[in-house]
Parts: C-alpha cells; sequence; structure tokens
C-alpha cells in the first residue's frame, strides 16, 4: 500500500494530469474534468478553485486524450517556409496566428517547408496521420495542387495567398497588384524613367498579381523597364547582388527599383554601393517591408508596409471558422499597401 508521501510524490513529479488535481482539490476526477470544461452544474467557487490548482501546477490536456474523446486534435498547422525571408515576415505570422488562438483550445504546430523540396509532402503527412485539425498554407501556386487535396479529404485550411481562378476557400492575401501600381506611381514622381524589378518566383499566383500591377503602371506613366529574369525573391542574397549589379552595369540601367522583399534591400543597397551610386539621388529603391525597419538601414528607401501579423490573424480566424462549421462562406480578406511610413523625399536635384 502507497503512503500519502508516495502518493504525493507520483502527483507531483510527472506531469500533472486530471488525477493530480482530483487529488490536490480533493474532487473526483469527473467533477475536475467538468469544471475546467465549465460544465453549468458545477458550484462556479470549485470551477475557480479546480482553476487555480490546474494553472498553478502547470496542467495541459493531453492531446492524445483529447483526441480519443473528441476526434480532435486542437492542433492548427502553419506550413511556412522558413528560408523566404530573413527579416521578420515568419515571425511576425506566428505572432499573428498565436494571437488568434490565445482563448482557444487550439495550439500552433510549425511545419518548416523547404523552398526547394516536395510542396505536398506535409500535407500528405498531415492528412495521412490526422495530426492538424486544420492547415495554413502560403506560397499558393496558380492552380495549387495542395488546395485540390485539403479540399478531396475534407480538411479544414486557409491559404496565404491566391489561386488564379477559383477562390471558394478561406484565404488571406495582400495586394501586390496595388503594389506594383502605387511603386511605380512614387518612382515616376521622382522622375525617374528606367525600372528593375526583383520580382517573386513566376510559379507562385503573386507573380502574376504584381506583374499585371506593374505593366499597367509602366503604361499609364510611361516608363520603360530594364529585365532582370536571373534572379527573384527566392534566389540567395548573393546572386540577388550579382544580378542587380549585373543590371545596373547594362546598356540602359535603371535609375528606379522595386522590390518585392524586405530583405532582398540588403544585396540590392550592397550592389548600388558596388557600382558608386547614391540612393535618392542617383537612384530610388522602393520595397516591401513587415515591419518599420528599412529606413533605419538608409532613410532614403521607399518602404512599403505589408502587415504580415494581422495576417496571421486573419487566417488563424478563418480556418477557425471553417472548422466550426464546414459548410460556412468561406472567410477571405485582402490587405492594402500601408505607405504611411515612407519617406517623403525631394525630387532629386532639388535643394
Amino acid at each position: 500500500m502507497k503512503s500519502t508521501t508516495g502518493q504525493m510524490r507520483d502527483t507531483t513529479s510527472a506531469r500533472p494530469t486530471l488525477k493530480t488535481i482530483a487529488y490536490m482539490t480533493g474532487l473526483g476526477v469527473t467533477t475536475v474534468s467538468r469544471a475546467l470544461k465549465d460544465a453549468p452544474d458545477i458550484a462556479e467557487h470549485t470551477k475557480e478553485r479546480v482553476r487555480l490548482v490546474a494553472k498553478q501546477l502547470g496542467y495541459m490536456p493531453n492531446r492524445a486524450g483529447v483526441r480519443l474523446r473528441t476526434g480532435k486534435t486542437n492542433v492548427i498547422a502553419l506550413v511556412l517556409n522558413m528560408e523566404e525571408e530573413i527579416m521578420g515576415m515568419s515571425g511576425q505570422m506566428i505572432f499573428g496566428i498565436s494571437d488568434a488562438l490565445s482563448g482557444t483550445p487550439y495550439h500552433l504546430v510549425l511545419m518548416p517547408q523547404p523552398i526547394h523540396h516536395d510542396p505536398m509532402a506535409p500535407i500528405r503527412y498531415i492528412l495521412d496521420t490526422g495530426s492538424a485539425d486544420g492547415v495554413i498554407i502560403s506560397r499558393i501556386a496558380p492552380d495549387d495542387p495542395r488546395i485540390a487535396l485539403m479540399r478531396e479529404r475534407g480538411m479544414p485550411f486557409a491559404t496565404h495567398g491566391r489561386t488564379e481562378n477559383d477562390h471558394d476557400y478561406p484565404f488571406h492575401d495582400f495586394d501586390n497588384e496595388a503594389y506594383a501600381m502605387d511603386a511605380v506611381e512614387r518612382l515616376a514622381e521622382r522622375g525617374r524613367q528606367r525600372i528593375v524589378c526583383l520580382q517573386p518566383p513566376s510559379h507562385l499566383t503573386y507573380y502574376r498579381y504584381f506583374r499585371s500591377g506593374f505593366e499597367r503602371g509602366l503604361g499609364r506613366f510611361g516608363l520603360q523597364e530594364t529585365p532582370l529574369t536571373s534572379v527573384s525573391t527566392d534566389s540567395p542574397l548573393s546572386e540577388i547582388r550579382e544580378g542587380m549589379m549585373a543590371a545596373l552595369s547594362s546598356s540602359t540601367p535603371p535609375d528606379g527599383i522595386i522590390a518585392c522583399s524586405g530583405s532582398s534591400a540588403v544585396p540590392i543597397m550592397a550592389a548600388l554601393r558596388s557600382r558608386g551610386l547614391t540612393l535618392g539621388e542617383d537612384i530610388d529603391l522602393v520595397a516591401k517591408q513587415p515591419a518599420h525597419f528599412l529606413n533605419w538601414i538608409s532613410p532614403e528607401i521607399i518602404a512599403m508596409s505589408e502587415d504580415f501579423r494581422q495576417a496571421g490573424r486573419e487566417l488563424a480566424r478563418a480556418v477557425l471558422a471553417r472548422i466550426e462549421d464546414r459548410t460556412s462562406a468561406p472567410r477571405q480578406s485582402i490587405s492594402k499597401p500601408d505607405w504611411s511610413m515612407a519617406p517623403v523625399l525631394k525630387t532629386p536635384g532639388d535643394h
């Protein structure tokens, strides 16, 4: 027969369970379980006592047990490429998702997706193992097979980005067409004539949205494009620097640059320095940023902010709504460019 001391050691040294809380409160396991679920027939003072002890013990529901009882994992899986941004995009999105999941029974599990690996692999794993109740994906292709597979298997999901045509699913996207138009306009206002773009990879949908806005902007303001096809925002930073140096050395060098990521501003600035060009005088740079930091590097960068934390919140809310009611209308949102932090620069030559 175990002693009281031995029983206490057993209940406090291991991972706390419902039995641990029951022992510490002198209540039955069933009462503890119902109190944590806020059952209406349990007295409020009993619920408060149980919650306090659970918090002090650091109690977390056993996911395997929850799954056996409810058929749910209480997990949202975020499949995210960790290589595509070195300046905070991934972190900001994770913070936003965590904000939205706070106060819910759901937990976020991150599944890194290397750029050049099979994008279907993590989706198949989640579906085959039943390891999540919902999925959030990014880097959407025009006809994304991941979306088709999750629809086929009945998995609730939300996407950061859109396919080209069918949009009958939850998503949050950024208006890259408006960003490109706005960026061209700002360069035109600065008197720039030849524009080079560091663009997204062409197999992603937002490349098409960006190109649409960019080409419309060139036509509206009568500007020319200096082609740059050797690199994209997915390229290593060293290759971006070399590609931009080649463009700057061409027979028709650009006097304006548009970048589709914040991290790419670093190798672009290095290329400008190597060519002895002064930003804001010889050439202008428009770039996206996931947080307000680019103007710390150089006040002359025309920086546009894309709120990835808000994107995370919207995506989490969208997938939660679909988990709650799979027949509901999909929650969809598109954010606009925020130019409020962009510097007001003088036209080159003004003093």
